[in-house]
């Protein structure tokens, strides 16, 4: 290839799409105070650095807010596309050093970028409810083996732990099948 030049992604990214997609996952059943709750809002200009940033007045509470207000992705210097390709690069399974390559930023920034991220959605997700029947398997563990694959070859792999049942068998085995005295 000839004159193989970097191609800069978040030039790609349109600023008015990232932010109706963030209000579109945000709020899929129409914006809504984030403080209230109410649905009771009215447009309210728009930001001055980002003009496709909506805000919004709450007329329940007369709370003020945009599609970022209190999410992971609010205060920030780096602009919302940066946010969106750093998230979207996590989902490829690309490490820090190689997202910071990607957008051009420094490694610190990417790793404080992606705990943030990561803590944001940990804290969203719903705990986990189990309802109906729940089949759970039983789990044998060799204690003292983590990370020492020989030493459980030694004890006889993964059927290390049946040993002890042959032992027990044949011990019934020998009670039951004494030979009488008498």
């Amino acid at each position: 290839m000839v004159g193989a030049e970097l191609v800069n992604l978040a030039s790609l990214l349109d600023d008015a799409k990232c932010f109706a997609m963030v209000r579109q996952h945000r709020w899929p059943e129409g914006v809504q105070c984030p403080g209230c709750d109410s649905k009771a809002v009215v447009r309210a200009g728009h930001d001055d650095s980002q003009p496709h940033r909506q805000r919004y007045r709450c007329n329940a509470c007369g709370r003020r807010f945009d599609y970022l207000t209190g999410t992971v992705l609010a205060g920030h210097h780096q602009p919302l596309r940066v946010w969106v390709l750093c998230l979207y690069f996590m989902g490829l399974n690309l490490s820090n050093r190689q997202i910071a390559a990607e957008l051009g930023l420094s490694d610190s920034d990417v790793q404080s970028m992606t705990e943030q991220l990561r803590s944001g959605f940990a804290a969203k997700t719903p705990p986990v409810r189990l309802e109906g029947d729940v089949e759970v398997d039983e789990v044998y563990v060799v204690a003292g083996h983590k990370g020492q694959p020989a030493a459980v070859a030694k004890r006889g792999g993964s059927d290390a732990g049946a040993d002890w049942r042959v032992r027990r068998d044949a011990a019934r085995w020998r009670r039951t099948n004494r030979p009488s005295s008498g």
